[in-house]
């Protein structure tokens, strides 16, 4: 299936994903109903989709809406891969396995979230026939989207958007040195983020994202990692060849963490996701927003 439809006419799609918090205290809908939760929610729901559909591209949020018990979240496609990426991502349960990290990092909640999900296009529930991805992608694109994105969203991305651009620079006299970056420290973009060893969540993200270029990346981190080196790559592409990309990438970075220990440094993946010119998922795994 091709990203134009048989009519030479740009592909698209709708679908409705429904999330209910399964722990008792942590209600998605009343958060959201609430003024403060409700960016929180948003953004939580934001990063799963970028993890899930593979970056911030192919996708837009149209609609937030009570769907008592549920919160429900229509979500456009506009790129058939993105989409397809997004019904692998919710079959496997990384979706509610990233919905559950992201919420429990941003409300800060003492356990994971358990969360119930339902995938709904038009009349078909999804969830019924996530075995055949093709007739899922058939309904989503069979439901085409019946409104613009509302209002509301598009403040919530605006809030989303300044969050992450900050404060504007001052402005500092041509003659001032740049000050030292902390050795505890790395600079992205021109921005300094604290270096840390690598977490389950970047491994997740990372291999949500990556895609193909999983490969690309092992070699950029084997230029320091005795474990990466010559024919290791490609021993993990055979070895999980069935499994898919997914669990190739995941294997990657688990190994990469394994032979480092604790210099398995987050600065270390940005620096390799840099060289390989994926700086959007670099900016996912920071957290922050690209400026669009």
């Amino acid at each position: 299936m091709a990203d134009k439809t048989m009519d030479g006419g740009p592909w698209a799609g709708c679908a409705v994903m429904f999330l209910q918090s399964l722990c008792p205290g942590v209600d998605l809908l009343s958060l959201y109903k609430d003024q403060q939760g409700k960016f929180i929610v948003f953004k939580v729901i934001k990063l799963t989709l970028t993890d899930s559909a593979g970056g911030l591209g192919g996708y837009e949020i149209l609609k937030v809406h009570d769907a008592d018990p549920f919160l429900g979240v229509e979500v456009k496609f506009v790129n058939v891969a993105a989409c397809r990426q997004f019904l692998e991502s919710y079959s496997s349960g990384a979706v509610r396995q990233s919905l559950s990290q992201h919420a429990c990092r941003l409300l800060a909640l003492p356990q994971e979230l358990t969360v119930e999900t339902q995938l709904k296009a038009s009349t078909h529930f999804l969830d019924l026939c996530m075995d055949k991805l093709d007739l899922c992608l058939q309904h989503i694109h069979l439901s085409q989207p019946e409104r613009l994105r509302d209002e509301e969203i598009d403040h919530l991305e605006q809030q989303l958007q300044s969050q992450a651009l900050g404060p504007a620079p001052q402005s500092t006299p041509i003659t001032q040195e740049e000050s030292p970056v902390p050795s505890n420290c790395f600079k992205f973009q021109n921005r300094v983020f604290e270096d840390r060893m690598l977490t389950a969540a970047d491994v997740q993200t990372f291999s949500n994202g990556v895609g193909r270029q999983w490969k690309h990346v092992g070699r950029s981190l084997g230029k320091s990692c005795r474990a990466l080196k010559g024919p290791a790559i490609d021993n993990l592409a055979y070895e999980y060849e069935r499994e898919g990309l997914y669990e190739q990438a995941y294997q990657l970075l688990s190994r990469f963490i394994q032979a480092e220990g604790r210099a398995a440094k987050l600065s270390r993946l940005v620096k390799a996701l840099e060289d390989c010119k994926l700086t959007s998922l670099a900016e996912n795994i920071l957290d922050v927003q690209p400026r669009e």
